[in-house]
């Protein structure tokens, strides 16, 4: 894997938004692991020492997958073969070279990035060739870690907290109303609920929405009909990001899955040739 020359974010909301990120992971586990599932199952007991290996296993690939898309470098700069103005290939006036097909130039990260697909803000870099695989990772467990843990927030406001107040419900529907009223530890519950439920449902919107893509082998710059050209069918698509082990790659980030195609030349599905 090529490392990235410089990962500090170009933007100030890129690094605010990785920054809080990086931070809210930690805190959410401990949160649900020494509070909400001690609550319901008691203090170390099987059914809670399972929670905490599975929620462990599940922080360790939503951590590394997030490290591996901001160290991966999959922009122009590590291309193997020498820029040309061959059929397809498009100049870029920015970084004053000719760059392959599907690579697009980032305003924000001020390179072409090879297949990109978009400029991620919880990562502060862009998702192209190289690390969709890590990207789709994270989203995934994102959504599983998520969508489970608001179930069990929910359960634990409704023991602790209650909803018989009004004012609960006003806390639960409007966050930004913590900021007019005594912030208490029960506020601070009801943040943790409101955070994992806006996960979960934004993580589901963003995994299938780029599932979708990924059975097509598009990007989300790849609108028009004409790029359907890079659909080589299902299988060889999810190979043509999370590589030839494609089954092992949702254990850890570090298992080495090699691409089939280099970023640089694509196969097309309907002469088979090469671009």
């Amino acid at each position: 894997m090529h490392i990235r020359r410089s990962i500090m974010p170009k933007a100030w909301t890129d690094a605010a938004i990785t920054s809080f990120l990086m931070c809210m992971m930690p805190i959410i586990f401990y949160f649900n692991m020494f509070v909400v599932y001690p609550h319901f199952h008691g203090l170390w007991s099987c059914l809670h020492i399972l929670y905490l290996i599975s929620g462990t296993f599940i922080l360790w690939n939503l951590g590394t997958n997030l490290i591996m898309i901001i160290l991966c470098d999959t922009s122009i700069e590590r291309m193997l073969v020498p820029p040309n103005s061959s059929t397809n290939w498009n100049f870029c006036s920015k970084c004053k070279m000719y760059v392959p097909p599907r690579s697009w130039h980032c305003k924000i990260c001020n390179i072409c990035i090879l297949k990109r697909d978009h400029h991620c803000k919880f990562s502060s870099c862009c998702i192209g060739h190289y690390n969709h695989r890590y990207f789709l990772a994270f989203v995934f467990y994102m959504f599983i870690s998520s969508i489970y843990l608001s179930l069990y927030d929910l359960c634990f406001i409704y023991d602790v907290v209650g909803f018989d107040v009004w004012i609960t419900f006003v806390k639960v529907a409007f966050p930004l109303s913590l900021f007019f009223f005594p912030v208490t530890l029960n506020d601070l519950y009801l943040f943790a609920l409101f955070f994992t439920s806006y996960a979960s449902s934004f993580s589901f919107a963003l995994l299938c929405f780029h599932m979708k893509n990924l059975i097509e082998n598009r990007t989300l710059l790849e609108k028009h009909p004409e790029c359907l050209v890079y659909d080589r069918g299902r299988l060889n698509n999810v190979k043509d990001i999370f590589g030839e082990r494609w089954y092992f790659v949702w254990i850890s980030p570090f298992i080495e899955s090699k691409l089939p195609q280099d970023g640089v030349h694509w196969i097309l599905n309907n002469l088979g040739k090469i671009e």
